[in-house]
């Protein structure tokens, strides 16, 4: 079932150290140094901060199928998603301009919020690139011991995605865009009747997890009904 995260929690989530943690650099002689900011980011009112937020979106604008994935960097089931049967609507479907994909994080945890703001940074040409990695990597860092291990684990990503240290640095320090995150993900949660993830929203029809098979049937009478 789907918790959601409420803003005042995101506050306890900064107020308990998660902001700082996120901010951690490794300095050159291994000390760890916390950069400010996070914590004292203004909160945006919902009605403007959810226009803020881009949609990551691949495939094509016009393409006659929409499906919306809400899915939870944290969550086995949506990595597994991601690595088994991702890969053939990708191939079947979205490059095939059947389909346009949407993905929208889903938040359980202050460790999903993290990978979001990693994943977000590299922006709409990279999202699904850094996403694919978190949730390939997914058992490796969100098993580490720590708090810190587990930033330090999703940073490792950004860098290795390309992202400059500054520009991850801010990235994972901005606090405002994480609230503003969150009230969007509650805003399209609660419309779209959200309760577990993955979910999809197939042409504005909501649907659980399932495997490729089942996924391709309903596509293929989607796509059939658009012609």
């Amino acid at each position: 079932m789907t918790r959601f995260l409420t803003t005042a929690a995101l506050a306890a989530v900064f107020s308990a150290g998660g902001g700082a943690l996120l901010t951690q650099a490794t300095a050159p002689d291994g000390a760890r140094t916390a950069l400010t900011g996070a914590a004292s980011a203004q909160e945006a009112e919902a009605s403007e901060s959810a226009a803020e937020v881009t949609e990551m979106v691949m495939g094509d604008a016009d393409a006659p199928v929409e499906v919306i994935e809400y899915g939870s960097f944290t969550c086995p089931h949506c990595a597994r998603f991601a690595t088994d049967v991702m890969p053939q609507i990708e191939e079947n479907y979205i490059e095939t301009g059947k389909v346009k994909f949407i993905h929208r994080e889903v938040y359980f945890d202050k460790y999903g919020m993290w990978a979001s703001l990693v994943a977000r940074c590299g922006g709409q040409e990279k999202y699904f690139g850094i996403a694919d990695m978190i949730y390939s990597t997914q058992n490796e860092w969100v098993r580490q011991d720590s708090e810190a291990g587990i930033a330090d684990g999703l940073r490792k990503i950004g860098l290795m995605a390309g992202i400059g240290q500054e520009k991850l640095d801010a990235c994972m320090q901005d606090g405002e865009k994480l609230r503003t995150l969150v009230e969007w993900y509650q805003e399209n949660a609660t419309r779209d009747g959200i309760e577990s993830t993955p979910s999809f929203m197939i042409d504005g029809e909501l649907y659980s997890n399932m495997p490729y098979d089942e996924f391709a049937e309903i596509l293929d009478e989607r796509v059939a009904a658009a012609e």
